[in-house]
């Protein structure tokens, strides 16, 4: 019989819900929230409430997509955690009233974890996707973190690196802002960088062993924006393409530096990268080249699964499916669970 699981994704400003069958994934509907370009920034209490009006249209959608009924579904997989408590409150409520009322397991997923196995998800119109090799280093970017991750097996995973402040994906973001550029800023100095070349240098922090910090190159690129616009007010418009090249330059370098040094010291030659700033096609581009030189065998998801989504969540529901890994009624959200 088939192993179906029903995956819900709502750790942030995303609603998204996805079925797997055996592993496979069938449906991923990702309900975005507009609402927070407004503001700059996502609003927690926003989100919270747009995700109550999300939830259950979203799963529908997924559930009919997929082709079956829910009460196919063997089990509901969810986001714990680390996330917003107002948003991972939905979605955990939501998976526990579902859940019960169909009399299946829950399973909680670690939303960190699930952007690592999302490379375990096969890419659509590939019949002969090989995914990682145990084991496998990964390096997680996103908005809220930046790791770089030694994955053991589908579970046993050990953060051996880490950011002491900032995330990359906050550095793109915060850049933008001080660029004027609307949110997300992230993937619009991605597009401009694409026209322009790194010329501006900005230092590389010099932070030990694996770690990382991006709060000093947000000051500095501050300082950089405001000492050139005193000099000629046009300098952002003139300069907008080679700056946000010479941004994105540094911010890729900053992380690749470190994911070759993580590389050399663990002996491992097969390479991930997972989470939302992995879709940048600088860090992509980057790290291919790095592969070339270093001979690495390196794994990019698709699009689809490098921000925030559900199939993620489902793919992870699956393995722990397997080893019956499942949680009571009794379990709550965790806005900063780690590993």
């Amino acid at each position: 019989m088939a192993i179906i699981i029903l995956g819900i994704e709502s750790s942030c400003d995303e609603t998204s819900a996805s079925v797997s069958i055996d592993g496979k994934i069938v449906s991923n509907i990702i309900a975005n929230q507009t609402i927070h370009q407004n503001y700059g920034g996502v609003v927690p209490e926003l989100a919270s409430r747009v995700h109550q009006q999300n939830i259950i249209p979203t799963i529908h959608q997924a559930i009919s997509d997929a082709k079956i009924n829910k009460n196919q579904l063997h089990a509901v997989a969810f986001t714990r955690g680390p996330g917003l408590l107002g948003s991972l409150l939905v979605g955990v409520s939501f998976a526990k009233a579902f859940a019960l009322a169909l009399n299946i397991p829950l399973i909680q997923v670690n939303h960190m974890q699930a952007h690592v196995l999302a490379h375990f998800i096969a890419p659509k119109n590939s019949e002969n996707y090989s995914p990682p090799t145990f084991p496998f280093l990964c390096l997680t970017v996103s908005g809220g973190h930046t790791q770089i991750v030694l994955v053991k097996n589908y579970f046993d995973m050990e953060i051996i690196g880490q950011t002491l402040d900032d995330a990359a994906g906050e550095a793109f973001d915060k850049t933008a802002k001080i660029l004027g550029l609307p949110y997300p800023g992230g993937p619009l100095i991605d597009k401009y960088a694409q026209l322009g070349q790194p010329i501006y240098t900005f230092t590389e922090p010099k932070i030990a062993d694996l770690n990382f910090s991006f709060s000093g190159l947000k000051t500095a690129i501050l300082y950089f924006v405001r000492d050139n616009v005193k000099q000629n007010p046009d300098f952002l418009a003139q300069n907008m393409n080679n700056i946000c090249a010479s941004v994105q330059w540094r911010i890729v370098t900053i992380l690749l530096n470190k994911l070759k040094k993580a590389a050399q010291q663990y002996q491992i030659k097969h390479i991930a990268i997972a989470g939302g700033v992995s879709a940048n096609s600088g860090l992509r581009k980057e790290l291919l080249s790095e592969a070339q030189k270093n001979n690495w065998t390196t794994y990019i998801p698709d699009f689809e699964y490098c921000t925030d989504n559900a199939a993620m969540i489902a793919i992870a529901g699956h393995y722990k499916y397997l080893n019956h890994d499942f949680v009571g009624q009794d379990i709550t959200p965790q806005p900063r669970l780690i590993f």
